[in-house]
């Protein structure tokens, strides 16, 4: 169910209701900005907290977060939002959402760091190196931000939770926390060789998943955080999960997730 629905979210642009009115609320934006790294231009959504304006000096912390069309907005999502901005309007949190559009077409490629037999992909080295060299220093350079690892998140669902996880472990000094949901971690095995041969592993991360997504997901997730049980001491808590009963592969699970997520994360 999870490949299915992986898959069919390349299309999903073509069956979007343009009838449908816009949810975002009025905190959102977006603008559009070169990648040189994707050969492409890529539109960016950007959530800031309710008094942004008002406080000409407060800095945040910066969440980036992958498959931006599903985040804020009924009318440009593949099966509903996440709600992102109105469940940070009602926690009144501090924090600023980045929000990067995956490629249509091109998302098993941005999103997955190494080739699938079936699937193919492997290029997220790209896409990392976007956010990390072009975008970030972007948005550090625009808006008021707190640029350090510890105050910069990086999320996503699916093979957004993939990314997520790989670039937390490829930039350790770039992203900080990681809210990896329902990782696509049986896209390779060789996310979980790349664990075992890192180096002491910081990053704070929050695992979420449903039980009923698919026969291995509870698995691998807990195989991965076994792993990393192996790169620090469990007794400094940088890793929770959360296993929802009756869970499945769909925005209702990561939107629900969502709050606790960053609360848990911290801002």
């Amino acid at each position: 169910m999870i490949r299915v629905f992986f898959f069919s979210i390349f299309i999903w642009m073509t069956f979007v209701g343009n009838a449908q009115q816009s949810t975002a609320s009025k905190n959102v934006s977006t603008f559009s900005i070169e990648a040189p790294q994707l050969n492409t231009t890529k539109k960016i959504w950007i959530y800031l907290p309710e008094n942004y304006s008002a406080t000409a000096k407060k800095k945040y912390s910066v969440i980036y977060m992958q498959d931006a069309q599903n985040l804020f907005d009924a009318k440009t999502s593949y099966v509903g939002e996440w709600n992102v901005d109105e469940k940070l309007d009602s926690l009144k949190a501090q924090v600023i959402v980045v929000g990067i559009e995956h490629g249509n077409d091109k998302r098993i490629d941005e999103l997955t760091p190494y080739k699938n037999e079936k699937y193919g992909g492997g290029k997220a080295d790209n896409y990392v190196d976007f956010i990390v060299k072009t975008l970030k220093p972007y948005i550090d350079k625009s808006y008021r931000t707190k640029p350090k690892a510890k105050n910069t998140i990086i999320m996503g669902s699916s093979l957004g939770g993939l990314l997520s996880y790989y670039a937390a472990l490829k930039y350790p000094d770039v992203f900080g926390k990681v809210g990896a949901f329902s990782p696509s971690f049986w896209f390779s095995n060789d996310i979980y060789t790349l664990t075992e041969q890192a180096p002491k592993i910081k990053t704070k991360i929050y695992f979420l998943c449903g039980d009923k997504e698919s026969d291995d997901m509870v698995k691998d997730i807990t195989k991965m955080e076994r792993l990393l049980d192996t790169k620090r001491c469990y007794c400094l808590h940088l890793t929770k999960s959360k296993i929802v009963k009756g869970g499945e592969h769909n925005e209702k699970l990561w939107r629900d997730g969502f709050a606790k997520a960053v609360l848990w994360l911290g801002y």
